[in-house]
């Protein structure tokens, strides 16, 4: 598979520039993917520069950088500071995250991401990973499968959907893209069925690979791992990641609120830099995926 496959990074220049790179400084980004924004960032840095990349998917490996100043880790992200600490680093400069799924995902027929094609219930971003699309249909218990659809899919008729889930599995497991569109088409109606059913893969998608519970880990980590300045530069695709990476930003908390000291204040992990940044109309015309695309940066503060 080779780099190109994986299409263009979204928001490359502005993701990397918000990293206020040093030369000499330890960077990583935790979602290789095809090397887009790895290889920006290797571009900038000195000599003495080190950058450590994540990635979960098999296919990733192909895209490795030959590079002694390049670290490519084959895991998942929430498990970042275990994995630096195993390398001798404790501390970074700053850390870049693009979420989501990746173009090449999408495009190969038989990881199931897709709605375009028709596969096998996959959408495993690790292969190895034992529970799988297939699992979450057929196994999932009806308030399990309405769970998903509500939180993940921000659907209103959840509970319809996995009522007509359930009925179809106790007359035959549901194994494909295309009988999973079978079995719901009575709620895919024909204006609206490709944002329907993009909501319901991103739900059984979101479950399969635990990828709020993987946001909030790693977003925790980082506040040990950055060093004071230390930037991180996150790019998100649906508001339920984009909700978490802003009130991270602005509070520490997931929830809630920090406390004040006696005199009103809060302290705070890290401080906004800039604005919302989102692709102008020439990217999202070259690179559809970046239409949805959202850009938050912060610095890592003296607390």
């Amino acid at each position: 598979m080779k780099q190109s496959e994986y299409h263009n990074p979204v928001l490359l220049k502005e993701t990397v520039d918000g990293l206020a790179i040093k030369e000499d400084g330890v960077y990583v980004d935790v979602t290789f993917g095809g090397g887009g924004h790895s290889r920006e960032i290797m571009s900038r840095l000195g000599t003495n520069g080190k950058l450590f990349a994540f990635d979960q998917d098999q296919d990733a490996l192909n895209n490795i950088i030959e590079d002694d100043r390049f670290t490519l880790i084959n895991e998942n992200f929430r498990f970042i500071k275990r994995f630096l600490r195993f390398h001798g680093i404790k501390k970074v400069d700053g850390i870049l995250g693009d979420f989501g799924v990746s173009s090449h995902q999408f495009d190969v027929a038989e990881r199931g991401f897709s709605t375009r094609f028709d596969g096998d219930l996959d959408m495993r971003m690790n292969q190895n990973d034992e529970l799988s699309a297939y699992e979450v249909i057929n196994d999932y218990e009806e308030e399990d499968l309405k769970r998903v659809f509500f939180l993940y899919g921000e659907l209103r008729n959840a509970g319809k959907l996995a009522r007509v889930i359930v009925e179809s599995r106790s007359v035959a497991p549901i194994k494909t893209s295309v009988q999973l569109k079978e079995v719901l088409n009575p709620f895919l109606p024909k204006h609206r069925e490709h944002k329907i059913l993009a909501q319901i893969y991103q739900a059984i998608r979101i479950e399969v690979n635990q990828e709020i519970e993987v946001l909030k880990e790693f977003l925790i980590q980082t506040q040990e791992l950055l060093n004071e300045g230390g930037r991180i530069s996150l790019i998100s695709y649906h508001s339920l990641e984009d909700r978490l990476a802003k009130r991270f930003i602005r509070n520490g908390m997931f929830e809630g609120e920090p406390e004040k000291d006696l005199y009103g204040n809060v302290t705070v992990p890290f401080k906004k830099v800039g604005k919302l940044i989102v692709p102008n109309k020439d990217e999202i015309k070259i690179n559809n995926r970046a239409r949805s695309a959202k850009l938050r940066i912060a610095e890592r503060t003296n607390m």
